[in-house]
């Protein structure tokens, strides 16, 4: 039997629970969810939204509790199945403190996780760039990729490590693939290099790991609406090519209001329609409603949809947000 057989077989239960009466399903306000990313399958007319399982278990820094990502499967947006596992990091990990920021791409035939691992140990020999009694600790945190024949997992790992460099603070890694060739793009955590980063990384053929040295695209102070206090985040890169060939990406940070009031949803473009840059930020903030970390996806009625969590706290308040965007060609904005 073919492998789309095969998955055929693994999604028609699914699909025939999805229709079922709105009574056993979630509506999206009922989700609490950070951080949404849906992937949208054209062949079963079916959407996977893939969250951390800390969302809905509140399991954030206790070890004891089950870490992974988890999928909620919708054909209309609207109403959920009740979420399955699809990643369980195991006990013996190199991380499983929080989970963060799951990403699902689909990719040469087979299915991949982008996911955030911290663990509850610090990195060695490193010491907080500021002495101030606020800074976060510095555990060790990076992207790593999990492998999977469906969308529904299972997801393993190729190594007990990240694909993001040992030694840093990194998080929020996406695909982007140029001229056949993949790479991985993520943020540098300000708690280890105070103004944050996004960086991009060449990686093996099959995701299996890094290749090379990660390459600086820019940093959180190079937007001018972003806190003018020294420490400054980059959160939730997405990148996405207009269709006149424009490369761009949101990405999200907090403004003069706070992480709360002022987390929003930018837009930076490469000049030279290449992931090498320079990168120049547009004016035009995305979102500016109290939310972000976003990504895009295109309905099966050819809609064009941005992604994002809103608001971003108080913490359990976070729903997902869906907001109709247009491609103008040079750049994106709300329809």
């Amino acid at each position: 039997m073919k492998f789309s057989a095969i998955l055929l077989c693994l999604i028609l239960p699914i699909a025939s629970a999805v229709q079922e009466s709105s009574d056993s399903l979630l509506r999206t306000e009922e989700i609490r969810i950070r951080d949404p990313f849906i992937y949208a399958d054209s062949d079963t007319q079916l959407y996977y939204m893939y969250a951390q399982m800390d969302n809905r278990l509140g399991g954030r820094g206790d070890d004891s509790k089950p870490k992974g990502v988890e999928v909620y499967i919708s054909s209309d947006l609207e109403h959920w199945q009740h979420p399955k596992t699809v990643l369980l990091i195991p006990e013996e990990f190199w991380a499983r403190n929080m989970v963060w920021a799951p990403e699902m791409h689909e990719y040469n035939g087979k299915y991949y996780i982008f996911t955030t691992l911290t663990s509850s140990e610090f990195l060695e020999g490193q010491s907080k760039p500021r002495d101030e009694e606020f800074w976060p600790e510095m555990h060790k945190r990076g992207t790593q990729i999990f492998v999977s024949e469906s969308p529904l997992g299972p997801f393993q790992p190729f190594e007990n490590k990240a694909h993001t460099p040992e030694d840093w603070m990194a998080l929020d890694g996406t695909l982007y693939v140029e001229d056949g060739i993949p790479y991985m793009i993520f943020c540098h955590e300000w708690v280890q290099v105070v103004d944050g980063t996004i960086d991009y990384v060449r990686l093996e053929k099959d995701l299996s790991g890094p290749v090379g040295e990660p390459k600086k695209m820019f940093a959180a102070s190079d937007g001018e609406w972003v806190s003018r206090r020294e420490w400054k985040v980059t959160d939730g890169c997405y990148m996405y090519k207009t269709m006149e060939g424009t490369l761009l990406m949101i990405w999200s940070s907090d403004g003069e209001k706070g992480y709360a009031e002022g987390y929003a949803v930018a837009i930076a473009e490469s000049e030279s329609g290449r992931l090498e840059g320079p990168w120049v930020q547009q004016e035009e903030l995305l979102f500016k409603n109290q939310g972000g970390h976003g990504m895009i996806f295109r309905t099966f009625d050819d809609r064009l949809m941005l992604s994002l969590h809103a608001p971003n706290g108080p913490r359990g308040d976070e729903r997902l947000r869906l907001i109709e965007i247009e491609d103008t060609g040079s750049s994106l904005r709300k329809k």
